[in-house]
């Protein structure tokens, strides 16, 4: 079965085409969910609540770009509407003082997939997002702005904030794992 066929078995709301398409898709979503999220149960409703809207709104596809990046796009935005809904609250913003350090890249490849998705989700949820957002999926500020309703100003400080609590996860790891 092709794309458009399977989006069209879906659009019909046959069980086995959708079944398809979350086996084929979910994986790769959840991880996307759980860089969201502060935990897998919190990573699980979100990938749920994603799915639902993949498939309620399946027939607006226009394939203008890939079906992955279209279903991401949706895991992404339903992050957000899961964050916002559980009160979401910039910390409190204001001018740093300190200039963005640059996060190791070499200190970070030393890392284990695990160790960099526990710091990402041990974050306060204002820079987790803005994390992701900028570094992971390549948002500018101006659209991270748009979509969290903040000023560029305040998402750059929410990268900046991140960055250097990133920094402070990887010195820590690196004196314990020297111990």
């Amino acid at each position: 079965m092709d794309e458009k066929e399977l989006i069209k078995a879906c659009i019909d709301e046959k069980k086995s085409a959708q079944k398809y398409l979350y086996d084929r898709f979910s994986s790769s979503m959840y991880f996307v969910c759980l860089r969201y999220a502060r935990h897998e149960l919190e990573a699980q409703d979100i990938l749920q609540d994603g799915f639902i809207k993949v498939f309620d709104h399946i027939a607006q596809f226009k394939f203008q770009g890939s079906l992955e990046g279209w279903i991401k796009r949706i895991m992404i935005n339903t992050a957000l509407n899961h964050i916002r809904k559980a009160s979401f609250k910039n910390e409190q913003i204001g001018i740093e003082d300190y200039q963005d350090k640059v996060v190791n890249s070499k200190a970070i490849s030393n890392m284990s997939e695990k160790e960099l998705l526990d710091a990402i989700q041990q974050m306060p949820d204002g820079y987790r997002v803005v994390f992701n957002l900028y570094v992971v999926e390549g948002y500018s500020h101006k659209e991270i702005g748009e979509m969290l309703k903040i000023t560029e100003s305040t998402s750059r400080s929410q990268l900046a904030k991140s960055r250097k609590w990133m920094q402070k996860v990887l010195n820590y790891l690196k004196i314990s794992k020297n111990v």
